[in-house]
C-alpha cells in the first residue's frame, strides 16, 4: 500500500495555516488542520480599555473588519444593557451586507472558480469558456469581479470613511448621520452592483433568482437561456462534472448566530440563528453558554476539556515534539464538532432552495459554494431594504449617548455572521478594563485541530476519503478547501520530499 504525506499550506489574513493529509493508495485517510502563526489579539486587549476594541479587534483581518468591529460593538452594549436607535443598527447591517456582498463575490470568482483554469482540465469541454471568464486577471468574471467588489465596500467607506479597519461603530449607535448624500451615493453603487449580478452572475432578475424554491426547479431554470449563459450555471455544471456535489460534506451539524440584527428589536437577528443537530434533524434554539474551545491539540497552556470562551484564556505554549499541532483552538457546540458559512446560514434560516438541494444531495463542496453566490443576492436585496428604511427616517436618531455610570464592569457577548460564517467576541470587564477577551472566528470553527476527546475538525473531516490523482498537483484538495472559503487572499501550495510547488494557478 502506498503511503505519502502532503503538507498544503494556506496563508490567509487572520495567520498562516497548513493542512497536512496522508494518501494510501492515492486516498486521503488522515488530515489536520494546522495553524501556524500566533497573533495574539486577545492577549493584546487585556489591560486595556473597554473602548480599545473599536480600534484594535477590527484589525484582526483585512477582509472582514467590519463584522469583528460589530461584534466587538455588540459585547460592550449587552456588558453596558445600552440601547441603540433603529437607524444605527441600519447603517451597521448595511455595511455588514456591503462586505459580506464583496467577499462572497471575490470568494467564488477570484479564488474558487479560478482552480477551474488548472491544465489538467484542458480536455474538459468547458475549458475553453472556463478560461474566458475565469482565468486570473485576464478572464472577463475575474477582472469584472474586481472593479464591481470595490464599488460594494464603497458604500462601507461612506459611513466609516474608509475600508477596511474602519472604527465607525461605537457603543450606542455609529458616528455618522445617514444624510441624502451618502444615501444617493449608496443607492448608485448597489445598484451597479445588483445590475451586474443580475447580468452576468445569475442572468435573471433577483426576484425570479430569489423566489427559487427546489433543486428540481432549480436545475430547470440554470439550462434556459439566458440563465444557461450566466458564470453561476457555468460553475455549477463545472463543479457537478467533477462530483463535487457528493464530497467535502465533513460534519453535518450546522451552527448559524442569525444573520443582522432587526432595526425593531436588535436583539434579535433578521434571519434565524441556530444549531442543526443532524442526528435528529432539529434546529435547535441558539444557546451561546454551550460554545466551548478546547485545547488539547493547540500550542497553548494546558486546561482540562473545552472552556465556554468567557473562562478561556490564551497562553502561548509551544510544544513542536508533542502530538499538539496548531495555534488554533478546537471550538464546539456542547461536545459536537459543527460547520458554519453560508450553507449553515441560510440552511438554519429556512431558505427553501438551499433546504431542497441539502435534503437531496447533502453538503458537498459546490452546495457550500453555491450557497454563497445564494447569500450575495439576499445581502444585496437587504441592502435595499435597509437604504429604503433610512431614507424613510432620515431625521431619527443614529446614536444614543451612555448615560453616566453606564460603562461599569460587567461582561458581554456579540455573536453575527460574518463572510465566512458564526463569528463572537466575548468581553470580560472589571476595575473599568478588559479582563478577560476571546473572539472565536469562522475559520476557527471550520478549521479546528482535533479536541479533548481526539475528534476532528470540520475540515479534516471533510477530506477523509478524498481521492488525489497526483500528489505532486493535488487540485482535489484545493477546490475542496477552498469552497470554505478559509481566506480572499490565500496562496494554496504543497510542500513534499523537499520540493515547494504552487498549487493555484
Amino acid at each position: 500500500m502506498a503511503r505519502v504525506e502532503l503538507k498544503l499550506d494556506l496563508n490567509r489574513v487572520e495567520g498562516d495555516l497548513e493542512i497536512g493529509v496522508t494518501l494510501e493508495d492515492g486516498v486521503v485517510v488522515d488530515a489536520r488542520a494546522i495553524g501556524t502563526l500566533y497573533r495574539g489579539f486577545e492577549q493584546i486587549l487585556v489591560g486595556r480599555a473597554p473602548r480599545d476594541a473599536m480600534v484594535i479587534t477590527p484589525r484582526v483581518c483585512g477582509i472582514c473588519g467590519t463584522a469583528h468591529l460589530y461584534a466587538a460593538v455588540l459585547a460592550l452594549e449587552q456588558a453596558w444593557a445600552l440601547p441603540v436607535p433603529a437607524n444605527a443598527t441600519r447603517v451597521r447591517n448595511l455595511c455588514l451586507m456591503a462586505e459580506g456582498i464583496q467577499n462572497d463575490l471575490r470568494q467564488t470568482f477570484l479564488f474558487f472558480t479560478p482552480d477551474f483554469c488548472n491544465p489538467r482540465y484542458r480536455d474538459h469541454p468547458l475549458f475553453a469558456e472556463l478560461m474566458a471568464a475565469f482565468e486570473p486577471f485576464k478572464g472577463e468574471l475575474h477582472r469584472e469581479t474586481l472593479r464591481q467588489t470595490r464599488r460594494a465596500v464603497e458604500i462601507v467607506a461612506h459611513f466609516g470613511g474608509q475600508w477596511p479597519h474602519s472604527s465607525y461603530m461605537l457603543p450606542g449607535g455609529v458616528v455618522t448621520p445617514p444624510d441624502e448624500r451618502r444615501l444617493l451615493a449608496c443607492r448608485a453603487a448597489l445598484d451597479e452592483v445588483r445590475g451586474w449580478y443580475e447580468r452576468r452572475v445569475i442572468g435573471a432578475p433577483l426576484e425570479e433568482w430569489l423566489a427559487l424554491d427546489s433543486a428540481e426547479a432549480l436545475f430547470d431554470w440554470l439550462r434556459a437561456p439566458p440563465r444557461g449563459a450566466a458564470a453561476l450555471a457555468l460553475m455549477t455544471r463545472f463543479t457537478r462534472s467533477l462530483d463535487l456535489h457528493r464530497q467535502g460534506a465533513g460534519t453535518p451539524h450546522m451552527l448559524s448566530f442569525g444573520s443582522w440584527r432587526d432595526p425593531l428589536n436588535p436583539d434579535a437577528p433578521l434571519l434565524a440563528g441556530g444549531f442543526l443537530d443532524a442526528e435528529s434533524g432539529e434546529i435547535q434554539p441558539l444557546d451561546q453558554a454551550r460554545i466551548n474551545e478546547h485545547v488539547r491539540h493547540s500550542w497553548f497552556r494546558p486546561y482540562p476539556g473545552g472552556r465556554h470562551p468567557w473562562e478561556g484564556e490564551t497562553v502561548p505554549d509551544y510544544q513542536p515534539d508533542s502530538d499538539r499541532y496548531t495555534w488554533a483552538k478546537a471550538p464546539r457546540y456542547g461536545d459536537r464538532v459543527v460547520q458554519t458559512g453560508p450553507l449553515a446560514e441560510l440552511l438554519i434560516a429556512g431558505d427553501p432552495l438551499i433546504a431542497s438541494l441539502h435534503a437531496a444531495e447533502g453538503g458537498g463542496a459546490w452546495l457550500r459554494q453555491f450557497a454563497r453566490v445564494r447569500r450575495a443576492g439576499l445581502e444585496l436585496a437587504w441592502a435595499r431594504r435597509m437604504l429604503d428604511e433610512l431614507a424613510a427616517d432620515l431625521d431619527a436618531p443614529h446614536y444614543l449617548a451612555p448615560p453616566p455610570g453606564a460603562e461599569r464592569d460587567g461582561q458581554g457577548h456579540g455573536l453575527l455572521m460574518a463572510a465566512r460564517g458564526a463569528l463572537g467576541h466575548w468581553v470580560k470587564i472589571r476595575d473599568g478594563v478588559v479582563e478577560k477577551y476571546q473572539i472565536v472566528t469562522p475559520t476557527a470553527w471550520n478549521a479546528s485541530p482535533r479536541d479533548s476527546a481526539g475528534e476532528m475538525g470540520h475540515w479534516e473531516r471533510s477530506l477523509i476519503g478524498v481521492a488525489v490523482r497526483d500528489p505532486d498537483d493535488p487540485i482535489e484538495i484545493g477546490h475542496l478547501i477552498r469552497s470554505h472559503d478559509p481566506c480572499l487572499v490565500c496562496t494554496v501550495h504543497m510542500l513534499g520530499s523537499g520540493r515547494k510547488l504552487r498549487f493555484a494557478p
